[in-house]
């Protein structure tokens, strides 16, 4: 198998296509305008309750603007919201390199579109399993799949994506597209990959640890078998 070893990139990078999916929608409600106005053309791809959100708070704006994934990739997402995101086209544009001529013609060749930003963070597992009570099928079912595959995909290309995954990162990020014509340094795609990657880790380690002190009779239990 041949690596993929780049050997040239842009420190600065626009942000013209940005993929939302979060389960924690705080600070969205400034977030999105913000990201809008400093990064004139955007295009957010979302889904689900995201995003119903994020066309709620653009209101007339949204259109044009705001994209479903579903509309995007032209598969619908699978019942219950279990498949939204995991799909080529949008795995395409997280893991394309700008200046390495086949992955271009594989964005062509779909029309699909590089994605600039991911804004993700995780299903409430930790959240979940704090709670009086919970079976195991409760932590089960709060088991995020692709939210940390776009993490993970967003992060290994930190060289041309920004993985946001902190509500608490939205405004410095703000400051920055705005003060550099809607642009993000390669620096700051580093410490975000960093801190997604820790995000993910420590995600995968709280589902472990939950299951560690399980037993298959204790799960087994919450279920009728045919």
């Amino acid at each position: 198998m041949s690596l993929n070893i780049v050997t040239e990139i842009d420190n600065r990078v626009a942000v013209r296509n940005v993929l939302m999916s979060v389960s924690d929608k705080t600070g969205l409600e400034t977030f999105v305008p913000a990201l809008v106005k400093a990064c004139p053309g955007v295009k957010i791809y979302s889904t689900g309750g995201t995003y119903t959100k994020v066309k709620e708070i653009l209101g007339d704006k949204a259109e044009g603007t705001l994209v479903a994934v579903s509309d995007y990739t032209g598969q619908p997402e699978m019942q219950g919201g279990l498949v939204k995101t995991l799909d080529f086209k949008i795995y395409l544009g997280l893991l394309s390199e700008k200046y390495n001529d086949a992955h271009q013609a594989d964005l062509a060749r779909l029309s699909a579109q590089p994605i600039d930003m991911v804004v993700v963070n995780l299903y409430p597992f930790r959240q979940t399993v704090a709670k009086a009570g919970v079976t195991p099928e409760m932590a089960r079912t709060n088991i995020d799949i692709g939210g940390p595959c776009m993490v993970r995909a967003s992060a290994k290309n930190y060289l041309r994506v920004a993985s946001v995954t902190d509500p608490l990162d939205y405004q410095n990020i703000v400051q920055e597209l705005e003060s550099h014509n809607g642009t993000l340094g390669l620096d700051t795609r580093f410490k975000l990959m960093k801190k997604a990657f820790s995000h993910t880790a420590e995600y995968d380690t709280a589902i472990a640890n939950f299951f560690t002190t399980r037993t298959w009779e204790e799960v087994d239990g919450t279920y009728n078998q045919h």
